[in-house]
């Protein structure tokens, strides 16, 4: 099983608010499925919550090349589903979104799923895709692109395991 993690915060100035989070798991299935069924789910996720931009983080290019590539085939579903929906599309790197979140590019999942829940005033912490992509959330919410404060809903995925 492959996961995508998925964000949705509300923005009203400095304010961000939790919408929902969450994971979309594909089957072991051949690789056009895969990204359908990642396509479709964020469609749906676009609808529920109607977001007025999106926010992906950047493929990294790591030892594995196989895997490099199937991430950001992953990513160009979720910018698929975006652009479909005429919706306004960042990409981070994952040393930006851990710099806005967290204050070190290099901190652990563990200490962006705890800057997460504290920022956002969580209950408890999600878990690391959810934390990944609300991470990437509030990112682009802190002006990631020199955006400023932005009165919008955002919206993120974080890229896909697949492999």
């Amino acid at each position: 099983m492959r996961i995508t993690g998925f964000g949705v915060i509300d923005i009203a100035g400095k304010k961000l608010t939790y919408v929902s989070s969450g994971r979309i798991k594909t089957l072991d299935a051949e690789l056009p499925l895969r990204l359908k069924s990642i396509m479709n789910n964020l469609n749906e996720v676009i609808a529920q919550h109607h977001p007025d931009q999106v926010a992906v983080e950047q493929v990294f290019v790591n030892i594995n090349p196989k895997s490099t590539l199937m991430l950001g085939q992953a990513r160009g579903a979720a910018i698929c589903a975006a652009a479909l929906n005429d919706l306004f599309v960042a990409e981070y790197t994952a040393l930006q979104i851990k710099q806005a979140v967290v204050g070190n590019g290099h901190a652990k999942k563990e200490q962006v799923q705890e800057m997460v829940s504290r920022l956002l005033g969580l209950s408890s912490r999600p878990g690391s895709d959810a934390a990944d992509a609300l991470a990437c959330a509030i990112c682009h919410a802190h002006g990631g692109l020199g955006l400023g404060n932005t009165s919008t809903q955002g919206y993120s995925m974080k890229r896909g395991r697949l492999a």
